[in-house]
């Protein structure tokens, strides 16, 4: 799942932000780990964020799925953005061992 949410938003990193950096931590907390992966672009921002984060809209050609998604897999997500700011996507997925 982690994978695939990352590839989601990997892809809009490149796609909308024109690039941009993956940094990755791994977590722990008591008999559970975590990695987190905060994406980092320089790119045009998102003007509405509420938009962007509603299932099945898309600013390209694209399903509208990818934030949403990645927001649905992960088990923590946060999202920063404003035009002309880029945009910052933390995600965090969590396994108990």
């Amino acid at each position: 799942m982690l994978v695939t949410a990352a590839s989601e938003v990997a892809r809009n990193t490149v796609v909308y932000g024109g690039g941009g950096e993956l940094t990755w931590e791994v977590l722990s907390q008591g008999r559970s780990v975590a990695i987190r992966l905060t994406f980092v672009d320089h790119g045009p921002g998102i003007a509405d964020l509420k938009l962007a984060m509603t299932a099945g809209w898309s600013s390209g050609v694209g399903l509208g799925l990818g934030l949403t998604g990645a927001k649905r897999l992960a088990h923590e997500f946060v999202i920063d953005s404003a035009p002309g700011e880029g945009t910052r996507v933390c995600i965090v997925r969590w396994k108990r061992l």
